[in-house]
């Protein structure tokens, strides 16, 4: 894996990072009402836009399918600290405290990317848009699945493995949007 791959990584998360701490302190922590089934909802209204938008070719709408990537990635972000925190009475985060649990998601989403790329060796460079979004709206359906089970599963990932792989597909697209290839 080059350095090139962690350095538009880190860039594409400051990116992201700042959209959504800038959010934050616009909105406050208001996502912390969502239930996990509300995350996968908003992750999958914004992957069904972009597919919307490659089937037609055409818009209505301003946000372009960078921000609805970047969009994908901060829900997922949310996604995981909801379910790192189980204290639900506990809505207002303070700014910093939020940021330091998306620090944290990222480190380990960072990790996760990097093992990955080790195993398959950046395959993900060669795969098209529309096979980013085909995988987060499988992952969704997962995820609905696995609530419908209870959270429970007999042989595969949690719903927590299926965002931090949202997030990093979301990541992958973003990287090569900024590249010029999609």
């Amino acid at each position: 894996m080059s350095a090139t791959t962690i350095e538009q990584y880190d860039s594409i998360i400051a990116d992201c990072a700042s959209i959504f701490l800038k959010k934050t302190k616009d909105y406050g922590t208001s996502w912390r009402v969502y239930r996990t089934i509300s995350v996968a909802d908003q992750v999958y209204i914004k992957a069904r836009r972009i597919r919307n938008i490659q089937e037609l070719g055409t818009q209505k709408i301003g946000d372009d399918i960078r921000s609805e990537f970047e969009g994908i990635l901060n829900y997922c972000i949310i996604g995981l600290i909801q379910l790192q925190i189980a204290d639900e009475e506990n809505e207002d985060l303070p700014v910093e405290e939020v940021k330091k649990y998306y620090e944290g998601i990222v480190a380990s989403a960072k990790q996760l990317m990097m093992d990955k790329n080790h195993d398959y060796g950046e395959a993900w460079r060669e795969m098209s848009q529309e096979s980013f979004v085909d995988l987060i709206l499988a992952k969704i359906l997962r995820i609905k699945q696995i609530i419908a089970n209870k959270g429970e599963t007999i042989a595969s990932e949690g719903v927590d493995a299926n965002f931090f792989d949202m997030l990093n597909y979301a990541l992958f697209a973003l990287i090569l949007i900024k590249e010029g290839k999609h």
